[in-house]
């Protein structure tokens, strides 16, 4: 565990001999906080998963209506998704041959939910350090303006941690970004289903209501190099590492897991919502 305050500062990917990324695509996550679109999943193969996900979270009921938080090291599927080597590949590239996956999440806006995702930082909700860890959201299902994609503000990622305010509105959490609206034009992250984007973990961001007919679900996974370290050990019991790639360094992980029951587990709960 670390004692000093945790450093939110982004540093640039260093890599010059990229193997799946382009050296411009690195170019652009370390000046814009982002990289996509990036095809992994097949039509037939992001079925599959879309099946596999609407099971989960028709098991959970109520409870896995909206979302189901970081099952990667419990459910068997979702571990053979988050060790997928075709998203590695594109993860190792940003953070080097050494990758956890610390924390995944299900998240499902159904059409015409009125709850927006506020303008926010995931690394100031994160008891961890340095801020290293790379997200790659998955579309479950297509993503577009009309059907509430996530979006970015480029180029936030590398200006520390921004003052927040109290949320207005309907919202899933109580506090956002102030003043996005001064930030910069926003991207939408549109993905067909099966694709990928990778970004930064202080990179803001968000999304709207979806007042659409058109559910829209993706799998966000976290992925971080094994000398980012937790600050909190409290924080810490909601943490259930695996080890995607190389080495663990100083991190406990889980091995794969042996079923796929979700009503035969818990989830050690750490939130994250885009």
């Amino acid at each position: 565990m670390l004692d000093e305050p945790h450093n939110l500062s982004f540093q640039s990917v260093q890599n010059t001999t990229p193997k799946t990324l382009s050296v411009d695509q690195i170019a652009q996550y370390n000046s814009r906080g982002f990289v996509q679109p990036f095809d992994i999943f097949s039509v037939a193969e992001i079925a599959d998963i879309r099946s596999y996900v609407d099971q989960l979270m028709h098991d959970m009921g109520p409870q896995g209506a909206y979302g189901i938080n970081c099952y990667q090291a419990r459910l068997r599927g979702l571990y053979d998704i988050a060790t997928d080597p075709r998203i590695l590949d594109h993860v190792a590239d940003l953070i080097g041959p050494n990758v956890l996956c610390w924390a995944s999440a299900i998240l499902s806006k159904k059409p015409h939910d009125p709850k927006v995702v506020p303008w926010h930082q995931d690394a100031t909700f994160w008891s961890l350090a340095p801020a290293r860890t790379v997200t790659v959201w998955l579309a479950i299902d297509d993503a577009d303006e009309s059907n509430s994609a996530m979006r970015f503000l480029p180029g936030t990622h590398d200006q520390g941690a921004m003052r927040v305010r109290q949320t207005q509105g309907m919202a899933v959490f109580h506090k956002e970004t102030a003043n996005a609206d001064a930030l910069g034009k926003p991207f939408t992250n549109s993905l067909n289903a099966g694709e990928i984007s990778m970004h930064a973990d202080m990179l803001v961001h968000g999304s709207l209501a979806n007042t659409s007919n058109r559910r829209r679900c993706g799998l966000t996974l976290r992925y971080c190099p094994p000398d980012v370290q937790i600050t909190d050990e409290t924080w810490a019991r909601g943490v259930e590492a695996i080890l995607c790639r190389g080495e663990a360094g100083n991190w406990q992980t889980h091995p794969r897991p042996n079923h796929d029951d979700i009503t035969k587990t818990s989830s050690p709960h750490v939130l994250g919502n885009n």
